[in-house]
C-alpha cells in the first residue's frame, strides 16, 4: 500500500509517499480502505522527534495519523456489526496516512449518510479531545466558559459542545479575522492581545466558571487569573506550564461510544466541522506546513482515495 511517512525526524520536508506491506485483518479485526485522514499537531510533533507517552513506540519509517474514515473491505473471524462495504470513521495510533488501516471494531463507528468524507476523516481526534477536556473541567447549564483558540479545529468543537451542554456564555479568543466565524458558533469573540483578562471581565462581570486552552500564551494565563477553581482549567497546548500554573493534566481514552455521540450531533446539525483545506496524500508535507502555521480556522485533511 501507499502511505505518507517519514524515515527520519525533521521538518515537513521529511514526509514522503512510501510503499508498505498491505495489512491484513486477523480474527476480531477489520480492514478499512481509507478515504480521508485528519492531520493533527500531534502528527507534526512526532515527525519532529517528540516521543509520545502511554507506551507508544515510534519506529522508522513511521506512518503518522490518528484518525481516518473509509470503507471496510476485510472482516476478520468473529467480527459482528460491520461487513464489507460498511462506511465508517474511527481512530488508530500512528498509521492513518495510508491506503489501508486494520483496527478492532471498537475503534470505529458507522459514518452517518449525510456526513462528508472530509468531515468523517477529521472528526475523531479533535472531536474526542474537546469532549474529554470539557467533561474534565465540567460544563453546567448557565455557566460562562472560556475557550482559548476558539477558531481552530479543537477549539471550535469545544465551543459547540459547551453550548450544546448548556453553557450560557462562551467566550472565545481568536484573531480578528476569525471573529465572524466564532460568532457563528454562538460564542463571543475576543482578541488575544495584552490585557485579555480585563477585557474578559468586562464581558463576564460575574466571572468565568471554567476554561479550555488550545493556544497557550496570554489566554491560558488569563484563565488562571479568572477561574476560581484551577481544577476547572485544562490545556491541550501549553503542557510545559501545567506544573508552574498549578493545573492538572487531563488524560482520557478515546472510545467508540464518544465518537458515536459526536457523529450523532453532526447528523442532527448540532456540530459543524469546518474543513480548512484538503491535500492529496503526496502533499502531506504541505499539509504539515499549513497546520504548523497555527493560523486559519477549522480542520486540515488528507484525501487518500
Amino acid at each position: 500500500m501507499r502511505a505518507a511517512a517519514f524515515a527520519s525526524f525533521g521538518g515537513p520536508e521529511v514526509m514522503n509517499v512510501m510503499e508498505f506491506e498491505d495489512p491484513q485483518a486477523g480474527p476480531g479485526q477489520v480492514r478499512v480502505r481509507v478515504k480521508t485522514a485528519g492531520v493533527q499537531h500531534y502528527d507534526c510533533a512526532v515527525r519532529g522527534g517528540w516521543t509520545p507517552a502511554y507506551g507508544i513506540t515510534v519506529k522508522l519509517p513511521q506512518i503518522p495519523g490518528n484518525e481516518f474514515a473509509g470503507i471496510v473491505d476485510q472482516v476478520g473471524e468473529g467480527v459482528t456489526g460491520f461487513s464489507v462495504g460498511s462506511e465508517v470513521l474511527g481512530f488508530a495510533m500512528l498509521k492513518c496516512y495510508a491506503e489501508y488501516v486494520v483496527v478492532s471494531p471498537d475503534q470505529i463507528v458507522s459514518k452517518p449518510r449525510t456526513m462528508p468524507w472530509e468531515v468523517a476523516g477529521g472528526l475523531t481526534g479533535n472531536g474526542q479531545g474537546a469532549h474529554m477536556a470539557l467533561k474534565a473541567i465540567g460544563v453546567a447549564p448557565g455557566e460562562t466558559i472560556l475557550i482559548n483558540g476558539a477558531a481552530g479545529s479543537l477549539g471550535s468543537i469545544a465551543v459547540q459542545l459547551a453550548k450544546e451542554w448548556g453553557a450560557k456564555t462562551v467566550i472565545g479568543t481568536a484573531s480578528e479575522y476569525n471573529h465572524d466565524y466564532v460568532r457563528s458558533l454562538r460564542a463571543i469573540p475576543i482578541t488575544y492581545e495584552e490585557g485579555l483578562a480585563e477585557r474578559i471581565r468586562a464581558i463576564a462581570p460575574d466571572g468565568v466558571d471554567a476554561a479550555f486552552d488550545t493556544a497557550g500564551g496570554e489566554g491560558l494565563r488569563a484563565a488562571v487569573e479568572l477561574v476560581q477553581d484551577r481544577n476547572r482549567i485544562c490545556t491541550f497546548y501549553a503542557h510545559d506550564l501545567i506544573e508552574e500554573l498549578g493545573l492538572r493534566s487531563v488524560r482520557g481514552e478515546r472510545s467508540a461510544a464518544r465518537l458515536a455521540e459526536l457523529s450523532e450531533l453532526h447528523a442532527r446539525g448540532k456540530l459543524h466541522i469546518h474543513i480548512r483545506q484538503t491535500f492529496p496524500l503526496d502533499k502531506a508535507d504541505e499539509a504539515h506546513r499549513a497546520i504548523e502555521t497555527r493560523r486559519g480556522r477549522g480542520k486540515i485533511v488528507l484525501a487518500i482515495d
